[in-house]
């Protein structure tokens, strides 16, 4: 019971990361049950049956908010879910000694891509245009294998592709991407089913990360307006590469001060990560704060001379009609005398 509680909090965990990100779900979730000890490909199995669920409420709800590109989704689950069951079944004919370095190593490369990804801004390219088949198709099928093999690594994979090709909204690649990876989730538990049976499920496990997930889920929505993506991001880098080092080290049978070192070099790229973002995420601020006062100031000045001009058209209007009331005063006055001049010749 101990054990399964820990795994929820484990599943609360990698929603709250992956309602704030859009991504890290099952990275977040594999690397915390390698660390409690659950096998390579169980993890990875019982991990991605728990994302049938949360992947399809996540897409429903892109849905319905119009964030989901069906153009995109159809190109990319596809070849996606050919490599999510590739990759299942490779990592269900390893042995859990060869598992286990496999995975870490892994899960430590998107670890460290996600502290590099999250230190520095993402450039977009504003090219025009649709995105092609032949991009799509090929990320779909390495993400799917990465995915499936690591234990995540779905949208690590396709999101930032998507996203530095600057053709997609920022909502869209992110409801597309959540959206295909129902189809992705699907697929791979499918290659765990066959490679490993039905006891390569661990249904409480299953259960578990489905329940800290539901409840997490709208956690995640007041969560990501308080924490920036930008430090989130860098924080769960760091925990992944940590974690999965000590993995590596242990298989690579590192003695005496050489481990010592690797924590302090790593714990220093992390810190360094985490400056990185804390500078960037106070940047945004100042920039957003500069393009508020100067929208405000136009705004104020824009008022200032509507006010001008409307105190000047009241002015000449008031001109205007002085100058009417003076004009027929004067018409009124030379009419006078030619009609006494007249009544005088009468008489």
């Amino acid at each position: 019971m101990r054990k399964l509680l820990v795994i929820a909090l484990v599943g609360l965990a990698a929603q709250l990361v992956d309602g704030a990100l859009g991504m890290a779900y099952g990275l977040t979730s594999s690397t915390l049950l390698l660390l409690v000890g659950v096998a390579p490909a169980a993890a990875s199995a019982s991990v991605h049956l728990a994302e049938i669920g949360t992947t399809l409420a996540a897409g429903t709800a892109h849905w319905r908010f119009g964030n989901v590109d069906w153009r995109v989704v159809t190109r990319i689950a596809i070849p996606g879910a050919v490599g999510a069951f590739a990759g299942a079944t490779f990592l269900s004919s390893l042995s859990t000694e060869a598992a286990a370095p496999w995975m870490a190593a892994i899960l430590f490369t998107l670890g460290a891509y996600l502290l590099v990804r999250f230190s520095r801004p993402l450039r977009r390219n504003p090219a025009a245009g649709q995105l092609r088949g032949r991009f799509l198709g090929p990320l779909g099928l390495v993400a799917g294998f990465v995915d499936a093999t690591g234990g995540g690594g779905w949208g690590p994979v396709a999101t930032p592709a998507l996203l530095v090709s600057g053709r997609m909204e920022p909502r869209k690649v992110i409801g597309s991407v959540d959206t295909s990876e129902f189809l992705v989730a699907v697929s791979a538990s499918l290659g765990f089913l066959i490679g490993l049976g039905t006891e390569g499920f661990l249904l409480p496990i299953v259960l578990a990360l489905l329940i800290g997930g539901l409840i997490a889920a709208p956690i995640a929505a007041w969560l990501v307006r308080i924490v920036p993506a930008q430090m989130l991001g860098a924080a769960v880098g760091g925990v992944i590469v940590l974690t999965n080092a000590r993995i590596l080290m242990r298989t690579a049978e590192l003695e005496g001060s050489l481990p010592v070192l690797v924590y302090v070099l790593l714990a220093a790229g992390w810190v360094t990560a985490l400056v990185l973002a804390v500078r960037l995420v106070l940047r945004a601020r100042r920039q957003r704060a500069t393009a508020e006062a100067a929208s405000l100031q136009a705004a104020n000045t824009e008022a200032v001379n509507t006010d001008k001009a409307n105190a000047e058209a009241v002015n000449a209007d008031k001109a205007n009609t002085d100058k009417a009331g003076t004009d027929d005063a004067d018409s009124g006055a030379a009419a006078e005398p030619e009609v006494t001049a007249l009544s005088g010749a009468d008489r």
